[in-house]
This record gives structure tokens, C-alpha cells and sequence, in this order.
């Protein structure tokens, strides 16, 4: 057994040599307050406290690493599981997923404005693959009747056949499906996270004279609402 002074004597020995109150209390099991005690008198020069300074940062690092993997495994452990209880869509369910797909990001006719088409737009590839899906499968639309527009911010009017290219092979559509690009004045500062490689621009689908199937739809969301008793 080691007495006081011995643990005492041990302490200042190890702080001398650059290490911090957690690696010393590993080594000498007292309390804290003890230890601060002990080495109250101990001085350190230049060079440890730059060694405890990384050390500290080290230990930052490590705990943030840790802590963003506890993220990832709840959030892979949650949605994996959410997942698995959707199950297989029956036909009527894609129906249905489409019209409240339509209903919330879709183009819809005013008074001010008779007789519009289907438009749809959105900057989510998957939901312009369900889209689509929807229009082709249920709908009955054929791949003649579509028409794509590309939306850009104009600091991007020398990369148009990225752009192409990423929504040709997401939405299985030709390349001549979209040589139409527009640009909008890209606004300075705007806290996007979704730049440089994670931006894909917007994709616009419009339905080739299709006013009639955009007031069905119309009917198709008033059914929902009517059934579901919110009116």
C-alpha cells in the first residue's frame, strides 16, 4: 500500500510530465478535489499546456466522432424499422400517394388561369420518380406526353449537361427530354446547403395537353377530403 505522501509525491510526478487530471486520477484513485490540492503549487511550462491543449482537443474529437455515430445507428436503427413497416403499396395506395403528392406540390387551375395543365416540380429526384410513376402506371400517361423544364441558378450556365445527365438516369427519360434549362439569378449568401455536388437544380414535368386530367385530380383531392371529413 502507498502512503499519502507516496500518491501525493506520484501525482506531482506524473503533472510534471504533461499529463492531465483524468490520465493522473486513471493511475491514482482520489478525488478530484484532492488532486487539485495536491498540485495546486505544481507549475507547468509551455510546452504541456500546448500537450494538454491537443490532448483536450483530441478528446473533443473522439467524443464528437462517438457521439455522431450514436447518431447514425439511432437514426439507421429508427428508419430501418419505420421502413419495414410500410410494407408492399397496393395499386390503390400508389393512387392515393400520388393525388396527396399532386395535391401538395403540384400546379393547380385559378380562375384567373382556366383550363392549366399537370405540372409538377420539385428538386427531390425520388419524389419526381414516384411522380412519374404514378403518371405512367395509374394515370395511364404515356412518355410522349411528357415534357421536362430544368431550373438552375445561373451560376451553373456552364454545367447544363451535368444536369441533364443526373436527370436523364434518375427519371429513365431520354436526354432530348431535357434540353429546356432556365435560370434563375442566384441570390448571394442564401445559407443553401444543397450547392456544388448535392445541388441537382429543379425538374419540372409538365403533362402535354392535360387541363382535363389536372381537374380530375382537382375531384380526386376534394374525394380525399370529403371521405376523410375534413369537409
Amino acid at each position: 500500500m502507498f502512503t499519502k505522501i507516496e500518491l501525493k509525491n506520484k501525482a506531482i510526478a506524473l503533472r510534471k510530465e504533461g499529463n492531465t487530471y483524468s490520465e493522473i486520477m486513471k493511475i491514482i484513485p482520489v478525488a478530484k478535489s484532492t488532486l487539485s490540492e495536491w498540485l495546486r503549487s505544481v507549475g507547468i511550462v509551455k510546452r504541456q499546456i500546448q500537450a494538454f491543449t491537443e490532448k483536450k482537443r483530441l478528446a473533443s474529437l473522439r467524443g464528437g466522432q462517438a457521439r455522431k455515430k450514436q447518431r447514425i445507428d439511432t437514426f439507421d436503427k429508427i428508419t430501418g424499422k419505420a421502413q419495414k413497416e410500410v410494407g408492399k403499396i397496393s395499386k390503390r395506395e400508389l393512387w392515393l400517394l400520388g393525388v396527396a403528392l399532386y395535391w401538395a406540390e403540384g400546379s393547380k387551375e385559378k380562375e384567373s388561369r382556366p383550363g392549366s395543365g399537370v405540372i409538377f416540380t420539385n428538386s427531390d429526384p425520388e419524389m419526381i420518380i414516384l411522380f412519374l410513376k404514378w403518371l405512367f402506371e395509374i394515370v395511364g400517361i404515356t412518355k410522349e406526353q411528357i415534357r421536362c423544364e430544368i431550373y438552375l441558378h445561373d451560376s451553373y450556365q456552364d454545367e447544363t449537361a451535368r444536369f441533364q445527365k443526373f436527370w436523364s438516369e434518375k427519371t429513365g427519360l431520354p436526354l432530348r427530354y431535357f434540353n429546356k434549362i432556365y435560370f434563375k439569378r442566384n441570390k448571394i449568401n442564401t445559407g443553401r446547403k444543397n450547392i456544388g455536388v448535392l445541388y441537382n437544380g429543379q425538374l419540372r414535368v409538365k403533362v402535354y395537353r392535360s387541363s382535363s386530367l389536372n381537374r380530375q385530380i382537382t375531384g380526386w383531392v376534394r374525394g380525399i377530403n370529403k371521405n376523410w371529413g375534413v369537409v
